[in-house]
């Protein structure tokens, strides 16, 4: 009787949308996976919050760089479209409001942002525009080419020539700021194209020139809405995986990572009901910070995260309007007047600005199915500082972290300027009496329900020092068969990224065990031959007549040269 092979078996520490990617990935090539999660629902802080036909998307609510949205499913063998998920074009992007009571559409429709530009920069800041973008796509593609694919596992990996001959073009000791004010020259277009740096959780003042891939990408590929809620995406993902025969088993904490006698070697979880589960690799899905100081071992390493940069925080509210508000779009960003400051009060005080910028989203705006008929779910994200330990803070002297940071206090003051800010620039009229219901999440909520070091909801930072071959790896300095995915990890936040940074994790796992990557044989028996027509031909830079004319040139230039 011949045996059947014996699987190898993959335990995923954490069901946002890394590990469920990671876990369909390891299933299609070959492993037993389980998925544990705290929580009763997937996706992380990529889940959804409902309250009697109102509906909110808890964390991200749009949809980016749909590329590697794409290559994540093709390589499961599915698509989008197959599993049910509608993805709505988001027109305009933005409307962002300014203190004076200006607005300025942001869109993927040339002829409007020629408009826009021009209204405040003639004829020439157009043009300055599109210089602006061709920066920003050469930032975009060798982003995703020599940083989104590609693992980082030491120093040496920045060494590569491919991605080193690249490293000056990407700009990464300028701050996006600076980088924009090459190309804008008035304060208010400025604003415009670095306020997005916020996606990365820093201040657009230090976040490298190369996060102008960000507006890049909404510019050229347009802001995407999955109808039913962002989540819809992981629910794809999850279903995948479960064809493919992932277990998931919610509202399983697990208390730690079991390592063998010589603390080398992962060799499972055990679970905070007291069980242990065995597997030949472990992948923790769960906050890297977090995971390195309670899932595993104390070493002067993970006390070493704790003081890293982490991202900012955020106070976010969920809103059931009893009315529409047809002021607004799905998408808005309420600028301050006061941009720096704000930011620094943020980033290096680590609390609310007097004035904070703000986004607003209305879900119910592209997708009717998130509010009752005839009235409006609202998300207001305004970012925060993360919390502070106790011998961390800027304040008075004496004064306690608790009074420096008094999430009460921060919560009352980030409404009422939330209500007073939207009423005032929009013209809507009494915002917060339509207001029937509202629901909160605090940096403390974050850190409470998702394990979020410092409640930093993108993870450490992005800075140059926290990212390439310094960001923690994906794979433990020390301990084998131990793997991470998620936003602290290499590559970085952000959903479309973590999904890069799960195939980046998923092969790196695959190499250990000397295993076939099944994405990259599915691709090569679907390639297929190029058609004449389409045939890529570069022309070359001089045409023969420019050739002749330089010839001439140069034929009179010698002899003018010998005449004397």
């Amino acid at each position: 009787m011949i045996k059947k092979p014996i699987n190898k078996t993959a335990i995923i520490v954490g069901a946002g949308a890394g590990g469920v990617a990671t876990a369909a990935r390891l299933a299609k090539a070959g492993f037993d996976v389980t998925v544990f999660e705290k929580n009763n629902f997937t996706g992380g802080r990529c889940s959804l919050i409902h309250h009697e036909g109102y509906r909110f998307d808890q964390g991200p609510s749009l949809l980016l760089l749909p590329g590697l949205f794409k290559e994540t499913f093709d390589d499961l063998g599915t698509s989008l479209e197959a599993e049910g998920v509608q993805l709505m074009k988001c027109e305009p992007n933005y409307n962002i409001w300014f203190d004076d009571g200006k607005s300025f559409e942001l869109s993927t429709d040339v002829a409007r942002m020629k408009l826009e530009v021009e209204k405040w920069e003639g004829k020439d800041g157009f043009e300055r525009y599109l210089g602006f973008l061709q920066e920003a796509h050469r930032h975009y593609e060798i982003s995703v080419a020599q940083v989104l694919k590609k693992n980082f596992t030491s120093l040496l990996s920045m060494t590569r020539p491919a991605f080193l001959r690249h490293l000056f073009p990407l700009h990464p000791f300028e701050s996006i700021y600076s980088r924009a004010s090459k190309y804008f020259w008035t304060e208010r277009l400025r604003r415009v194209f670095t306020f997005g740096s916020m996606y990365m959780g820093m201040s657009p003042f230090d976040a490298p020139g190369t996060y102008s891939l960000l507006q890049y990408t909404e510019l050229a590929e347009g802001i995407w809405y999955p109808k039913g809620g962002f989540h819809s995406v992981i629910e794809a993902l999850v279903r995948s995986g479960e064809r493919l025969g992932v277990k998931y088993r919610l509202s399983t904490p697990v208390s730690s990572v079991n390592l063998d006698s010589k603390g080398r070697h992962a060799t499972g979880v055990t679970l905070e009901r007291g069980e242990t589960v065995t597997a030949d690799v472990v992948i923790i899905n769960a906050d890297l910070v977090y995971a390195y100081n309670n899932l595993l071992p104390e070493s002067s390493y993970s006390r070493s995260l704790k003081k890293r940069p982490a991202s900012c925080s955020s106070i976010s509210f969920y809103w059931a309007m009893d009315r529409q508000i047809p002021e607004l779009t799905t998408h808005n960003i309420f600028l301050a007047e006061h941009y720096r400051e704000s930011f620094d009060d943020i980033f290096k005080r680590q609390l609310i600005p007097s004035e904070p910028s703000f986004y607003l989203n209305v879900p119910s705006r592209i997708d009717p199915t998130a509010a009752p008929e005839g009235k409006d779910s609202i998300v207001v994200l305004v970012p925060v500082g993360h919390l502070l330990d106790e011998n961390q803070g800027i304040g008075r002297k004496g004064l306690a972290v608790q009074s420096k940071q008094d999430w009460n206090a921060m919560v009352t003051k980030a409404r009422e300027t939330v209500f007073a800010t939207v009423e005032a620039r929009t013209g809507v009229d009494d915002l917060q009496g339509a207001l029937v219901k509202e629901i909160v999440n605090t940096p403390r909520s974050w850190k409470d329900v998702f394990n979020l070091d410092k409640g930093a909801i993108l993870g450490l930072s992005h800075s140059f020092f926290n990212v390439l071959s310094f960001r923690p790896k994906t794979k433990h300095p020390w301990i084998e068969r131990l793997h991470f995915v998620g936003a602290s990890a290499h590559p970085g936040t952000g959903v479309p990224i973590v999904l890069a940074g799960a195939k980046i994790t998923s092969e790196q796992v695959l190499d250990g065990f000397r295993m076939e990557k099944p994405w990259n044989v599915e691709w090569m028996k679907g390639k297929g031959g190029v058609k004449e027509i389409d045939r890529i031909r570069a022309l070359p830079l001089l045409s023969n007549v420019h050739i002749a004319f330089l010839t001439l040139v140069l034929f009179f230039a010698v002899v003018a040269a010998r005449s004397w």
